[in-house]
């Protein structure tokens, strides 16, 4: 088949959890279809200026076209069409323009989908709000997949995401969560629809590789597995082999090239406020000044100001191989979104058996807490600090818990299992027309 991919954001450079999700399920199609992502040149939603090259290009067996936005987010108007959508009564011309000035407003990608909509078997719409999904689906209804990635949001309630709701041919959710809000929330809906949830690789646990001395700062050796006492031929020191625990203990590499010691409670994503950052960094305040002795590390792009105190540290955007690393390395990863519909970094995390601490007004991460028993989620400051010392002074439930996220991880985030879904919808809807 020949498959069409519509996000408003695309590479590897994105931080972001739909394009993160998005671009891990098109590589994978793409080895058995045809696969095309129509995007923008934007890498960053807060203003969606133009930074990727306007055009088509190839990376790893998918094509990529980006089209130039035609305009960007301007902050003081995007906050006042808000106020107006959400707390007043107003027409449906206003959501459009609220929709135009949250961005990104590309013109030029629903053109092209109009000109070749034909030439596509399925287009796979990413993200419910983005105008390229809203003015997208209105060509090709009989022929759209929707992934959602809906949260419990105030813009879930606007008129216009009736149709997109409803338009559809397939609605496909990444937890049960989610489809009883959309369910609660719109009433008209396909017929066609299914949880396809999220895959996640799984990493290969294996003994950290042996070496004749021990790594300088820049060394790039592959540490992508726990070691220490599950490892063969370790002993009660925590050593393999004739090493030190220093050298082989997992999350070793990351530590050491970030000069970190002691307990670490990670975050990664968008560092900003609306991911919860900015009350995820006062509650890390009252932890510490409660007696505890963790160092809070950020990873990923800094779109807000940090303090300058010594507890926080600013690990940046990291690679792939480096963010699995981190994740393995941290004593507690936290989840502070209040809305998050994905959180590929929860999933991430239990993959590797490191426990999860998650901000309980996000349905979706509370439910791959309840689900695995790999991590708490806290309601306000004081369940975070309780939660948060309970599981880097309790070293015995964090392995508990670690157990229990891989385990979980392997029987619901196979990505066989979720290609597999993806597959048959998109059978359905062929065979439909």
């Amino acid at each position: 088949m020949k498959l069409a991919i519509v996000i408003q954001r695309y590479g590897a450079e994105v931080v972001g959890g739909s394009e993160q999700l998005c671009r891990l399920i098109a590589e994978r199609l793409a080895a058995q279809h045809d696969v095309e992502v129509l995007t923008t040149c934007a890498r960053d939603e807060t203003t969606w200026k133009n930074e990727y090259p306007e055009g088509a290009d190839r990376v790893r067996g998918v094509t990529i076209r980006r089209f130039a936005n035609a305009r960007t987010r301007d902050a003081a108007d995007f906050r006042r069409h808000s106020e107006r959508v959400f707390d007043r009564p107003h027409s449906r011309a206003d959501e459009i323009e609220w929709l135009k000035q949250q961005g990104p407003w590309c013109p030029a990608l629903v053109e092209y989908l109009r000109r070749h909509s034909r030439h596509y078997d399925v287009v796979i719409f990413f993200t419910y709000r983005s105008a390229p999904t809203v003015l997208g689906m209105e060509i090709v209804p009989a022929r759209s997949v929707l992934v959602a990635t809906a949260s419990d949001e105030p813009a879930i309630q606007l008129d216009i995401f009736k149709d997109v709701f409803g338009r559809p041919a397939a609605l496909c959710y990444l937890t049960e969560g989610e489809r009883r809000l959309v369910h609660e929330v719109f009433a008209e809906r396909p017929a066609l629809e299914d949880v396809t949830g999220i895959g996640v690789d799984l990493p290969q646990h294996q003994p950290y590789p042996r070496m004749a001395a021990p790594l300088e700062e820049n060394d790039e050796a592959d540490d992508s597995s726990p070691a220490g006492a599950d490892a063969p031929g370790s002993d009660d020191s925590g050593a393999v082999g004739e090493f030190p625990s220093h050298l082989t203990s997992r999350g070793a590499v990351f530590r050491r090239r970030h000069r970190l010691h002691g307990p670490i409670v990670l975050y990664g994503g968008r560092i900003d406020p609306g991911k919860g950052c900015e009350e995820l960094i006062e509650y890390f305040d009252s932890y510490v000044k409660d007696g505890g002795d963790a160092t809070l590390v950020l990873m990923g792009v800094k779109l807000m100001a940090l303090p300058e105190e010594p507890f926080i540290r600013f690990a940046g955007l990291l690679s792939d191989r480096e963010r699995l690393r981190a994740l393995e390395a941290a004593t507690v990863v936290v989840c502070p979104s209040p809305d998050d519909s994905l959180s590929l970094l929860a999933l991430e995390a239990l993959s590797v058996g490191t426990p999860i601490l998650a901000n309980a007004r996000s349905a979706a991460v509370v439910e791959h807490c309840v689900k695995s028993n790999g991590g708490l989620y806290y309601a306000d400051r004081d369940e975070f600090v309780e939660c948060l010392k309970l599981l880097v002074g309790d070293e015995r439930l964090r392995a508990a818990m670690g157990r229990n996220g891989r385990d979980y991880v392997r029987r619901n985030c196979r990505w066989d299992v979720v290609l597999g879904k993806y597959e048959r919808i998109f059978a359905k809807v062929r065979s439909a027309r």
